[in-house]
């Protein structure tokens, strides 16, 4: 979009340096332009365990740090760590996206990335998380606040990335770099849930690494109905649950 002018954004108590939680790089893609353009210093850190399997958290990782090494801004890796995550999670494995397991996931990765912020002074983070239309951007700013809330002088920014036409630059801005194109939240649970939608409305599986998006993509699949209806599926979800425990 070489005509759209952005608004220049504005930290908490106007910082400069400010550490970026990203999940992926389609979610990162307009969150990153849109800070660069605004002169902020920004520095990525990847601590992501929930995502599975291996080889989807290791595709997802590579592509951040390739989009973000064309504006050379610094990643932090912080490595996997599922066993974590999964012994976590047990007990939530049949609660609904954006329920109880998104928010120990969010907790999760947001305490880590709160602690390293803290020791390498920073005074600002915030996360990409929040641009999905997939997300609860509340759900997603109240663990962001909590994990700040140890540290003095740290400050978690809640900015709603999807306004001003965010979610819709972040697809463009995808397109446009042919960015891995995940098809699912992240977590094996996720992965369980989608299938299944994607069964019931007669579509294939997903293949693990396999989609990039590409200038032609639409992004009907990412629209507010589409997500609409992937939370009306929900209940057959649960059904599920009560048949494993039956």
């Amino acid at each position: 979009m070489p005509d759209f002018v952005r608004p220049l954004l504005q930290a908490p108590n106007n910082e400069k340096k400010i550490l970026l939680h990203s999940c992926c790089a389609p979610c990162s893609g307009d969150v990153i332009e849109a800070m660069v353009a605004s002169g902020l210093d920004i520095t990525i850190f990847f601590y992501n365990p929930n995502i599975h399997p291996k080889k989807e958290y290791e595709m997802r990782k590579s592509e951040n740090r390739r989009y973000a090494d064309k504006f050379n801004i610094p990643c932090v890796d912080a490595d996997y760590d599922p066993k974590n995550w999964f012994e976590r999670a047990q007990g939530l494995e049949y609660e609904q996206e954006r329920g109880k397991r998104c928010t120990m996931c969010f907790d999760m990765r947001f305490a880590r990335t709160a602690l390293y912020a803290s020791e390498n002074h920073f005074k600002v983070f915030t996360s990409s998380l929040g641009i999905s239309l997939w997300k609860d951007i509340d759900q997603i700013n109240d663990c962001g606040v909590r994990a700040a809330a140890p540290y003095e002088n740290l400050t978690y920014w809640t900015y709603d990335w999807k306004q001003d036409g965010g979610s819709s630059r972040m697809y463009e801005i995808a397109k446009r770099e042919r960015l891995y194109k995940q098809e699912y939240c992240g977590c094996a649970y996720s992965l369980r849930d989608t299938n299944a939608w994607r069964a019931q409305n007669n579509m294939g599986k997903i293949e693990i690494c396999r989609n990039f998006f590409s200038p032609e993509d639409t992004v009907e699949d990412e629209s507010e109905e589409a997500v609409t209806n992937f939370f009306k599926f929900y209940p057959d979800s649960k059904e599920a649950e009560n048949r494993q425990n039956s």
